[in-house]
């Protein structure tokens, strides 16, 4: 009898081993394969059974959670949610997330490692941990400027801190409301259709994710080129730029919106965006330098993040003489966010280097233990420091006696350039209008905000100058905010 009960307690020792072989192959080995299998609803469930971290402006929360108790038990909410969705993006049960809510995803539902003292404890119990917070960059007062000075019309806004590289204002119009896509209801359907369907495309985030001809405001470009290849060396000295300029192995003939271009000094030549002179200095400093410096701004960088993805600003560094002509005034197919511009405005103010942007100051804890801080940003040198204060010289003629009057803040040194970006068939569209601009208050030692502004829909007349009446305005409203000055 004695055998018998011997045999039968290791029969049942081998299969104690083995429904523990088997519980640990199903459990470690195989969780992540059971996780992501997309019948798998429990990490769905799991996701949603607690508040999402939040994301905060100017130490205040702009998203909250909400308690339906549902299954999915709570949906992602938004306080001021058109203003704040080309920062945050959407958090939905449905279509996912994006911008912010996509790139700190596991910190805001709580899954990210760093918020546990004792990470594999957490793997192993399976317990989650409350979500994290997302402390922005971004300056609540200058957001609000943008949002409402683009109103109803079709653009972006993008202001630096020129020596930092933080984003302090990230506008996009029209925008909608990220509350709309939480839940999981048919008006949640409703709503995605909607949007997807207007014809204005608020889903699209214009400051970071639209490239535009940048128009005369890529002269900026072209004069730190002209300046730091030796082209130029005297802004107030004569160009040798006919009026008007034939472009290299074309008849083709370049002309002006305004009088006194033929051999203008760089000088007057930026204050009045004179597309003559621009066109044929770029010609002159040639393809190879063009290519250089503007990469050295950040164009043709497609690895920009803020922390969620930039679409890359291009210029083309393959193509003839006459169509660089036209890509040195911004035209032919040189492409910029107004991200990218507000790069190049900023470097100008910062002695000439680019900060990368930046959009999180840090993470936090739910009770407020730092996961992670911003720290130093890289940066690139676009052009010489002399080259820099020229610019900064030339930027401020073009707001104290050229186009961009409109951007003037009593109290403050504001430079600026304006600009008028044609497109559609023929250049039959109406133009697109460009303001890029920084800003110092007298008391103030360095820059303290650089700006970017485009308008899709601009007012203007068919030729007239029209980043100087449309966009400026909107960047002299935001660069106000930013310096604290009233109205």
């Amino acid at each position: 009898m004695t055998k018998y009960i011997r045999r039968a307690a290791a029969l049942c020792a081998l299969l104690l081993v083995a429904l523990l072989v088997n519980a640990t192959r199903v459990q470690v080995f195989q969780a992540r394969a059971y996780d992501d299998n997309p019948a798998n609803r429990r990490p769905e469930i799991a996701r949603w059974s607690q508040p999402r971290g939040n994301i905060l402006v100017g130490g205040r929360p702009v998203t909250g959670s909400k308690d339906t108790g549902e299954q999915l038990r709570y949906e992602r909410t938004y306080r001021n949610g058109p203003l704040y969705a080309p920062v945050t993006g959407f958090a939905s049960q449905v279509y996912g997330t994006t911008l912010l809510e996509h790139a700190e995803n596991p910190l805001l539902d709580g899954s990210d490692p760093m918020l546990s003292f004792l990470p594999l404890w957490n793997d192993i119990t399976r317990d989650q941990n409350a979500g994290g917070e997302v402390v922005t960059t971004i300056d609540a007062a200058a957001q609000r400027a943008a949002y409402r000075g683009l109103g109803a019309r079709r653009g972006a806004v993008v202001a630096l801190e020129p020596a930092t590289g933080r984003v302090l204002t990230l506008v996009s119009r029209p925008s909608y409301d990220p509350g709309l896509l939480s839940g999981n209801g048919p008006s949640v359907a409703r709503a995605w259709s909607r949007l997807n369907g207007d014809e204005g495309k608020p889903l699209l985030n214009r400051a970071v994710r639209q490239t535009y001809p940048p128009g005369s405001t890529f002269k900026v470009v072209t004069a730190a080129a002209a300046l730091d290849a030796g082209v130029v060396e005297d802004v107030d000295a004569p160009t040798r730029s006919p009026d008007p300029y034939t472009l290299p192995g074309t008849t083709t003939s370049l002309a002006n919106e305004v009088e006194g271009c033929e051999n203008a000094s760089l000088r007057y030549a930026f204050e009045w965006s004179c597309n003559t002179v621009f066109a044929k200095l770029g010609v002159d400093v040639g393809l190879g330098t063009m290519g250089d410096t503007a990469r050295a701004f950040g164009f043709n960088d497609s690895g920009v993040r803020i922390p969620f993805s930039v679409a890359p600003s291009s210029f083309d560094t393959r193509m003839d003489r006459a169509q660089l002509a036209l890509s040195s005034i911004g035209q032919f197919d040189t492409r910029a966010t107004p991200l990218q511009m507000a790069m190049v405005t900023a470097a100008v103010a910062n002695g000439g280097a680019v900060r990368s942007p930046y959009l999180i100051e840090r993470t936090t804890t739910a009770d407020g233990r730092t996961v992670s801080t911003a720290g130093a940003r890289a940066f690139r040198q676009a052009m010489t420091s002399m080259t820099a204060r020229r610019l900064r010289e030339l930027m401020l003629g073009v707001v104290t006696d050229g186009t961009g009057g409109k951007a003037r803040i009593r109290g403050a040194a504001v430079g600026g350039k304006t600009g008028t970006a044609q497109h559609g068939l023929g250049n039959s569209g109406t133009p697109y209008a460009w303001f890029i601009g920084w800003a110092q208050s007298h008391e103030a030692l360095e820059p303290e905000v650089a700006v970017a502004v485009v308008v899709e829909d601009a007012e203007a007349v068919r030729g007239e100058i029209s980043g100087g009446g449309d966009a400026a305005p909107i960047a002299r409203d935001v660069m106000r905010a930013v310096l604290g000055r009233a109205e």
